[in-house]
C-alpha cells in the first residue's frame, strides 16, 4: 500500500473505533450509604462546629509545641515515606493514563543473501503504532482504579500527619506530667525528712519508740526510691520526642503542665463530617471506590476488545527516501476472548468479592470511628468530674497531714497515722497531675479521632 492511500484508510477506521469506544455503557460510581444514626451517642447530634477544621497551630496554644511539631512535619521519617508514596501512586496514575494513548516501535531487518549470480544486502526500516480502543471501558476504569489509589496515597499521608502530631502533643504533654510528679515527690521527699528528724528528735526525748522511726525513714525510702523511674521515664520520652521530630536523641525545651489551660466544652460536629475528615474512613471509601472501578474493568474484559495496527516502513536502496517507495499496512482487529473467557469469570468473581470486601471494611472503619469519639467524649466528662472532688480530698489530707503531726507532738496520735496520712497526701497530689493528663490527651486524642490536623 502507498502511502498516499494511508489516510484513505486510517481516518474510517479511527472513527470506526471512536464509535466503538463510545458504546460502552458507564456505571458511575456512587459512595457507600452509610448509617450514622447515634453513631457518637452524644446529647446534640446536630452541632456541626468541630474542632477537626481547626489548623495544629490554632488547636494547640503552646508555643513550644509548636516548634515541635513544625520540626516533626519536616523532619519526620513516616511522613517523609508517605511522600514517596505519594509519588509512587501518581507515577502509577500517569502509567495508566498512557494505555489511552498509541504505543510506537521501531523495527529494522537485515536481509543478507549470496546467490551464484551476486551477492545481495537489504536494510529494512519501519514503524509499528498500535492502538487498542478501549470499547467497554476497561482500560477507562483501570484509569479510574490508579486514580482512587493516588488519592488514596494523599490521605495516607494526612493519617500519618495526624498520628504524628497527636503523638507528639502527648509524649510533650505527657513529658510535662512527669516533671511536676518529679517535683511533687522531691517536695514530699524534703517533708518526709523533715518529718523523719522530727521523729529520731521526740525518740531520744523519749517521746516515741524506734518502730517510728524505723517507719518514717520506710516510707522516706519508698520515696526516694520512685525518683529514679521518674527520671528514667522523662528521659526515655524526651529521646522518644526527638526521633519523632527527625532528630538525635537529646533533652526537649517544654513548659510547665500547671498553666496549661483546658476547654470547657469540646466541639465535636456531626458524624456525617468523619466522612471528610476523618483519613482512615476516607482511605477505606477510597479503597471500595478502586474495587469498584476494578470490578467493572474485570467486567469489561469478558467483552470484545478492537486494536488498530499501522505499519510504515521502506527498504533501503537506491531511492530508499522516496514517498512511492515508503510502504504502509493498517490491520484492524477484534478479539473475543474464547479459551481465557473462564480464567476472565473467575477474575471476575474475585474482583466482586474484593469489592464487597471493601464495602464491610468501609462500614467497620465508620463504626470504629464512632466508637473511638463516644469513647473519648464520655472519659473526658468522666475525668473533668474528678476535678472539684480531687481539690477537695487533697485540701482534706493536707490539713490531716498538718493535724497529726501537731498531735503526733502533744502525744495524742499514733505515729502510723501521720505516716498513712503524708502517703495518702503524696498519691492525691499525684493523682491530680494524672488527671489532668488525661482530660489534655483526651482533648489530643478527640483532635486526631475526628481528623484533625490536615492542614
Amino acid at each position: 500500500m502507498n502511502i498516499k492511500h494511508i489516510k484513505y484508510i486510517l481516518v474510517p477506521a479511527v472513527v470506526l473505533a471512536v464509535g466503538l469506544s463510545s458504546c460502552q455503557v458507564l456505571n458511575s460510581y456512587k459512595p457507600p450509604e452509610a448509617d450514622l444514626t447515634d453513631l457518637y451517642r452524644a446529647e446534640d447530634p446536630t452541632d456541626t462546629t468541630t474542632i477537626a477544621r481547626m489548623p495544629w497551630n490554632v488547636y494547640f496554644a503552646d508555643t513550644c509545641l509548636h516548634a515541635l511539631i513544625a520540626e516533626g512535619l519536616e523532619q519526620n521519617f513516616d511522613l517523609r515515606i508517605a511522600y514517596t508514596r505519594i509519588m509512587q501512586a501518581e507515577a502509577a496514575l500517569k502509567t495508566a493514563n498512557l494505555a489511552y494513548f498509541p504505543t510506537a516501535s521501531l523495527t529494522g531487518q537485515v536481509t543478507h543473501s549470496e546467490p551464484e549470480a551476486r551477492r545481495n544486502t537489504q536494510f529494512d526500516l519501519g514503524v509499528v503504532v498500535q492502538w487498542e480502543a478501549d470499547v467497554r471501558g476497561k482500560l477507562n476504569r483501570q484509569a479510574r482504579a490508579r486514580y482512587a489509589q493516588f488519592l488514596n496515597s494523599h490521605v495516607y499521608r494526612h493519617l500519618i500527619q495526624t498520628s504524628l502530631i497527636a503523638n507528639i502533643a502527648t509524649s510533650y504533654y505527657t513529658l510535662m506530667a512527669l516533671d511536676e510528679q518529679l517535683r511533687i515527690t522531691n517536695e514530699t521527699i524534703g517533708l518526709l525528712e523533715e518529718s523523719s528528724d522530727a521523729m529520731q528528735a521526740m525518740m531520744e526525748a523519749g517521746l516515741l519508740n524506734a518502730a517510728a522511726v524505723e517507719q518514717s525513714k520506710a516510707l522516706l525510702y519508698n520515696t526516694q526510691i520512685s525518683v529514679p523511674g521518674l527520671e528514667s521515664r522523662i528521659r526515655q520520652l524526651e529521646n522518644s520526642l526527638s526521633v519523632m521530630t527527625g532528630r538525635r536523641p537529646g533533652p526537649v525545651e517544654r513548659q510547665n503542665i500547671r498553666i496549661q489551660n483546658l476547654p470547657e466544652q469540646l466541639k465535636y460536629g456531626v458524624p456525617a463530617q468523619l466522612l471528610s475528615y476523618r483519613p482512615d474512613v476516607r482511605q477505606a471509601e477510597l479503597s471500595f471506590r478502586s474495587a469498584f472501578e476494578m470490578k467493572n474493568a474485570a467486567q469489561a474484559a469478558l467483552y470484545p476488545s478492537v486494536t488498530l495496527s499501522l505499519n510504515v516502513g521502506s527498504s533501503m536502496g537506491e531511492n530508499f527516501f522516496r514517498p512511492e517507495n515508503i510502504l504502509a499496512n493498517i490491520v484492524g482487529s477484534i478479539t473475543q476472548p474464547l479459551f481465557a473467557g473462564s480464567q476472565l469469570r473467575g477474575q471476575l468473581k474475585i474482583a466482586k468479592a474484593q469489592q464487597e470486601e471493601a464495602l464491610l471494611n468501609f462500614e467497620k472503619a465508620l463504626l470504629t470511628a464512632g466508637q473511638e469519639v463516644s469513647d473519648i467524649l464520655y472519659a473526658f466528662e468522666s475525668s473533668r468530674r474528678k476535678n472539684e472532688l480531687r481539690t477537695r480530698q487533697i485540701e482534706t489530707l493536707a490539713t490531716a497531714v498538718y493535724f497529726t503531726q501537731e498531735l503526733l507532738k502533744a502525744g495524742e496520735a499514733n505515729y502510723t497515722e501521720v505516716l498513712t496520712a503524708e502517703q495518702n497526701l503524696l498519691q492525691a497530689q499525684l493523682s491530680r497531675v494524672s488527671d489532668k493528663l488525661e482530660q489534655i490527651q483526651a482533648v489530643v486524642n478527640l483532635y486526631r479521632a475526628l481528623g484533625g490536623g490536615a492542614g
